[in-house]
């Protein structure tokens, strides 16, 4: 039995395709959206966020014998937890990411944290579209809600993050309440439509669609802030679905 922490679509397919080949998965996600699409193709899953001591005693429960970890490249706390995890019941960590790109133009700045591209980003005039999620949303909001910047915030649809909006003061007209990935038309549509004169994303690769968001915003002259992947030191690290394979078939 495999634990699987799956936090984005490419993770989906790698599940399928462990399965595909016979081995015996339990999912984690964290939403409800990732757990129907998991359940869609059949896979066995995990709703919520599990600590270190609940991660163990469903891998002891489960007879679970190797963890995978499939998160978004910026759950750096579901990493951790999976890796210290996996250390206190003597299981193989298997760290699937996808690569990361790598972008050198004069219009984009890279940075290291969320408040860092938040400090840049007020120091700019119009409007800032933000594409980073809801979760670090009130890093932003403490700096970019001013009478010279408009903050525009696109993020999943689901109602936490409404919520979450209202109650950090984002207005109605400035949500963007959709779902990805989004091709680069989409993306400069968007740009033009509200007038967009910066962009702040991620550095998720690109399944996560961050070409297309940069490609777009670039060729419309869009300075762009970049928010680097966090630091973390993982073992048995992979980029394809070919190297986990191979890593499962050694142990």
């Amino acid at each position: 039995m495999i634990l699987f922490l799956a936090g984005t679509s490419d993770a989906r397919e790698l599940a399928i395709e462990l399965q595909k080949k016979g081995h015996s998965l339990l999912a984690t996600v964290v939403t409800d959206s990732a757990a129907n699409s998991l359940e869609e193709a059949g896979i066995a899953h995990h709703v919520g966020r599990l600590s270190t001591e609940e991660m163990a005693t469903i891998i002891n429960e489960k007879g679970v014998t190797t963890v995978i970890d499939a998160s978004h490249p910026y759950a750096e706390e579901a990493s951790k937890t999976a890796m210290a995890a996996a250390e206190q019941c003597k299981l193989t960590y298997i760290r699937y990411e996808r690569p990361q790109q790598q972008y050198v133009n004069p219009l984009i700045a890279e940075v290291e944290t969320y408040e860092e591209a938040a400090l840049i980003a007020r120091e700019h005039k119009g409007t800032v579209m933000l594409t980073t999620g809801s979760k670090t949303l009130a890093t932003f909001t403490k700096y970019l809600l001013n009478d010279s910047i408009r903050l525009v915030c696109r993020m999943l649809p689901n109602k936490e993050n409404m919520e979450k909006c209202d109650l950090l003061g984002v207005k109605q007209r400035d949500i963007i309440a959709i779902q990805g990935p989004f091709s680069k038309e989409l993306n400069t549509a968007l740009y033009l439509q509200y007038e967009t004169t910066l962009v702040i994303t991620k550095e998720s690769g690109k399944v996560g669609s961050v070409d297309e968001k940069m490609d777009a915003a670039l060729e419309l002259n869009i300075p762009v802030i970049l928010i680097k992947r966090p630091k973390i030191t993982y073992i048995n690290q992979c980029s394809t679905f070919e190297e986990v394979i191979q890593k499962l078939g050694g142990i």
